[in-house]
């Protein structure tokens, strides 16, 4: 009897845990705040045309120019070849900063997340449709083709005439 109630509770636990784990990878909702900020990010970098993203290897920064910027589905995604050594450090160390300057309203911003690889055809094809520049040299079912999306990004717009603010997505 009481291995029976034990074995019960154990499937109880081991249900509940399930359907919590379950709950964590449902999509959120999305939310129109995040999306706003999301935006007005993806304006400005768009408006730049370049930014910078810094990225670390073992101990020691790098940093290189980037142009792409495409939203989709609820996501700032950015892309890169897998076989150049961004792609590497930042598959190693999600960690990067982005920084972009835009000259004429005396405005930089710079953006702290972490990036994820969407392996998804659907991805890669999308980021690649927004860049056809891009697909003499990538393809979205190529072997090279890595699309990446921003995730926890706090990016804080600064000026010298007024104060930092920050925007989080």
């Amino acid at each position: 009897m009481k291995t029976r109630t034990l074995l019960f509770m154990l499937f109880s636990l081991l249900v509940t845990i399930s359907f919590a784990s379950d709950r964590k990878t449902q999509p959120k909702e999305p939310n129109p705040q995040n999306e706003q900020a999301m935006q007005e990010v993806y304006d400005f970098l768009k408006t730049c045309g370049v930014y910078y993203l810094a990225t670390v290897d073992e101990d020691q920064p790098r940093v290189r120019p980037f142009g792409t910027a495409v939203i989709f589905e609820q996501k700032l995604y950015i892309q890169t070849g897998r076989k150049k050594n961004v792609a590497r450090q930042m598959l190693t160390n999600p960690k990067v900063e982005i920084c972009a300057y835009d000259a004429g309203k005396g405005v930089w911003l710079r953006i702290e997340a972490k990036v994820v690889a969407d392996e998804r055809l659907e991805a890669k094809q999308y980021v690649l449709d927004q860049y056809p520049q891009l697909k003499s040299m990538y393809q979205a079912d190529d072997d090279n083709t890595l699309v990446l999306y921003l995730k926890d990004a706090t990016a804080t717009f600064y000026s010298f005439s007024t104060e930092p603010r920050a925007v989080r997505f």
